[in-house]
């Protein structure tokens, strides 16, 4: 069986190609793509060839985890069942073309274990749900700290930055305020604060919350910390983070990484938006045919105006 994939060849050299997929096996389900979303985080770095050391890098290969569809067979041992709408949070079944993070294709081989039903109803807003998990993941940690506070600020206020704040609220929490320095982006908020930071006159902030991405933000935000308060690095970062010491020592500041969502994370934000409690609306904001892919991801990595661009792959299947 053969896919339609996106494939980056070098950075910023991008085609449709024909790819064999790999033979599905008895646990696997062949998933047949109808929409999937491009990150302007960890696609953008394999974009431009900036993407740090990561297991599987190497070009050429198939980007994307932010795929949704429907099953098109089913293996006896999947799990699942034929015509049942899933989220695909990437694929590795390309032969010898990686698959880093391999969503981004018309047809996918995917182990039953990793897809995750969906009751339909999101549609494309279902290409949402890896960010959404990733902002329930920097929040609950993983489920292994129940010392974590919630953001009372959150640095930047793109897809990320409002899905963290939209959930910090729903969870009942106090809004939390939001900065943005890019002036079209400070529209969308629900029932939360979006400011400049230089409007911004709090300096005693006991969570801070960064999604940007800049390596440079470190000494910025530990000027606006509460004694003992901590800075969760929830963005994914290019450059080496650095910051100075002595700021840092007089606040007692701590610093946590947010690492990578987990599948229970997922579970926990499908269920909340699938009941109406984690609002998924507002936040893609273009579609384009997967035949016009190459000028789709020029637009979502370049247009401010662009939250979350969604290819549409049905016209391909």
């Amino acid at each position: 069986m053969d896919t339609t994939a996106v494939v980056l060849e070098q950075p910023e050299q991008l085609r449709l190609a024909c790819l064999a997929l790999d033979a599905a096996k008895d646990d696997d389900v062949v998933v047949a793509v109808d929409w999937s979303g491009i990150s302007t985080g960890t696609e953008r770095l394999l974009w431009t060839g900036r993407m740090p050391a990561f297991p599987g890098m190497g070009y050429p290969l198939v980007p994307g985890y932010e795929s949704v569809g429907h099953v098109l067979a089913a293996g006896p041992a999947s799990g699942h069942a034929v015509g049942t709408p899933v989220f695909v949070p990437g694929a590795r079944c390309f032969g010898e073309v990686r698959g880093l993070f391999g969503g981004a294709a018309s047809r996918l081989v995917v182990p039953g274990s990793r897809v995750v039903e969906l009751d339909g109803g999101l549609g494309d807003r279902g290409v949402l749900l890896a960010l959404a998990a990733t902002a329930y993941h920097a929040v609950a940690g993983g489920g292994k700290r129940a010392d974590i506070h919630p953001p009372d600020l959150i640095v930047g206020h793109g897809v990320l930055g409002r899905l963290l704040a939209r959930m910090t609220v729903v969870a009942g929490y106090p809004p939390p305020t939001v900065w943005e320095r890019e002036a079209s982006r400070r529209d969308g908020a629900l029932d939360y604060p979006v400011l400049d930071p230089d409007d911004d006159p709090k300096r005693n902030y006991r969570a801070i919350y960064d999604v940007s991405g800049d390596a440079s933000v470190l000494d910025t935000l530990i000027a606006r910390l509460a004694p003992g308060g901590e800075i969760v690095l929830a963005g994914f970062y290019s450059q080496p983070l650095h910051f100075n010491f002595a700021p840092a020592f007089m606040r007692e500041a701590q610093i946590r990484c947010a690492a990578e969502w987990q599948r229970p994370d997922l579970l926990a934000v499908r269920e909340l938006a699938e009941a109406g409690r984690l609002s998924l609306d507002g936040l893609i904001t273009h579609h384009e045919d997967a035949t016009a892919a190459a000028s789709a991801y020029r637009t979502a990595f370049g247009d401010l105006q662009c939250l979350k661009m969604v290819l549409d792959w049905r016209t391909l299947q």
